[in-house]
């Protein structure tokens, strides 16, 4: 059996490990940030939008940036964890920085520390059988500074995931503050409308997920137009189709919501075209 190891501040330890005490901030409050990031062939697939994004967080968290705690750094240690645990060719990574111990009012400091996981991926393909997925009733999300952030602090997106466990769903959309559509538990919102894609803008709350950046800013299948735009479930009902993106499995279309089916016809199309360009 291949033994399974973490890297915990720039040290590797076998994956059973205990290294977190019960002080610490990202235990006790939710105190940090993840990233969930995708190796093909020892690469990082959007690396630039990850590390942008999650720097981008830290200094919104009021974290200490130490010099040489930077992109460059962590992608080695990513890199590192992955081919010791032999995940180089293809591989899910969690990168997750956090502040240590210490109180809501005084942290013992503000510097980042880290622990980077790795998970062996099988080949990706479109999802046959379309995602069944209903509202989320149980929290509201917020759209304030730190909603669009991939924070620790994740208990409405966890809490969404076990309501579709029980209920024999594949996700859960969250609404935010406004009962408009923010995301699903683990993925950004899109539907179709012609040929016009939409997805809900930051401002209504959803995190700012890297493939979501991806489609608006690098998808260039030219008869489809990808746009920011407010999304009320009814809109979501009327919708010709209806995918899920996240860095993972870039998209997953759903099949259904509720008594609304959903076609997968340019759904498909736009999936051959992100695995074309990526």
């Amino acid at each position: 059996m291949i033994e399974h190891f973490f890297c915990y501040n720039d040290k590797f330890y076998p994956a059973d490990t205990p290294v977190i005490n019960p002080g610490n901030r990202s235990l006790r409050y939710g105190d940090g940030l993840f990233e969930t990031m995708k190796m093909i062939d020892g690469n990082i697939i959007n690396k630039d939008f990850h590390f942008e994004r999650l720097f981008s967080g830290l200094s919104i968290l009021l974290f200490d940036i130490r010099k040489n705690f930077n992109a460059e750094f962590l992608e080695e240690k990513v890199k590192a964890i992955a081919a010791k645990n032999k995940h180089s060719d293809t591989a899910r990574i969690r990168l997750m920085v956090f502040r240590a111990s210490g109180g809501i009012f005084d942290p013992e400091n503000h510097l980042p520390n880290y622990i980077i996981e790795t998970w062996k991926l099988d080949e990706m393909r479109l999802n046959e059988n379309g995602l069944v997925v209903d509202i989320f009733p149980g929290a509201r999300k917020s759209c304030d500074d730190f909603s669009n952030l991939k924070s620790n602090n994740y208990l409405p997106y966890v809490m969404a995931g076990l309501f579709a466990k029980k209920n024999k769903l594949n996700d859960c959309i969250v609404l935010n503050m406004h009962e408009r559509i923010c995301d699903s538990a683990i993925a950004n919102v899109f539907i179709i409308e012609g040929n016009n894609i939409y997805t809900p803008p930051l401002a209504e709350g959803c995190v700012g997920g890297v493939m979501r950046r991806w489609m608006l800013e690098k998808f260039n299948l030219k008869k489809y137009k990808v746009v920011e735009k407010n999304l009320s479930v009814n809109v979501l009902m009327k919708a010709d189709e209806f995918f899920l993106t996240n860095s993972i499995y870039y998209l997953r279309w759903v099949k259904s919501l509720r008594e609304k089916n959903y076609g997968n016809t340019k759904t498909k199309e736009i999936y051959d075209h992100i695995l074309q360009t990526i």
